[in-house]
């Protein structure tokens, strides 16, 4: 998919791909030939650094006792390199939606690959009970299909049923889909690990098909003058 992405931008670079599983192996590969001298880009959907690629890089890099630093490097520098920031997916999903990120929120990935369900169950139940906005990444796959069912049950313990959320699909790209529905009703609708779904908090609101969580300025500010 991420070669598909980048294929318009692409003018007779070379690409090195590797399947589902493969980010290991993708790394150590973008090392070893930025280590050989080439310049090179290593691909993620959204934001690098937000369920990205970044991380692992620089983890491998510290296993192998490489020195990173800015893009032109420096005195004791193995490995020059920089972040590029991107659109991450709850940003894009949040702009289609209207604005329900306004006040803090929580990003919680379902996924139990690397993260163990008994942890992110935790973080669930500590975000519901704490109000946040809950955005939710990788909530469904073809072989994980219940841990969104059983999210949903323990935010109900903490907002009611009628709380806005929102799903989105394929956010910004060919194939994107907007739903806006409620706590009570979300599981009917089709989701997938390319899906975001947000969960508002107690102040929460859906108005003309977009949801908006309050930052306070009404609180403070009357904006009828």
């Amino acid at each position: 998919m991420y070669v598909d992405l980048v294929q318009p931008l692409l003018t007779g670079q070379e690409v090195i791909a590797t399947g589902m599983m493969g980010e290991v192996q993708r790394c150590q590969l973008a090392i070893d030939r930025a280590l050989a001298g080439a310049r090179v880009a290593l691909v993620s959907s959204g934001d690098v650094g937000i369920y990205g690629m970044a991380g692992l890089a620089l983890e491998i890099c510290r296993e192998r006792g490489l020195h990173v630093g800015v893009l032109n490097g420096g005195p004791g520098v193995d490995l020059p390199l920089e972040v590029i920031p991107g659109v991450p997916a709850l940003a894009a999903a949040a702009a289609l939606l209207g604005a329900p990120l306004m006040h803090d929120f929580a990003s919680i990935s379902l996924s139990d690959l690397l993260t163990p369900w008994e942890v992110i169950h935790k973080r669930v139940e500590a975000a519901a009970a704490a109000d946040f906005v809950i955005v939710l990444y990788n909530p469904k796959s073809k072989k994980r299909d219940w841990q969104l069912g059983k999210v949903r049950d323990l935010i109900l313990g903490h907002r009611p049923a009628t709380t806005p959320v929102g799903i989105v699909r394929r956010a910004m790209r060919e194939g994107q889909e907007v739903v806006v529905t409620d706590l009570g009703n979300m599981l009917i609708y089709p989701v997938d690990m390319q899906t975001i779904v947000i969960i508002g908090n107690s102040r929460t609101s859906e108005v003309d098909g977009m949801i908006i969580t309050p930052r306070g300025y009404l609180d403070k500010y009357d904006l009828t003058e």
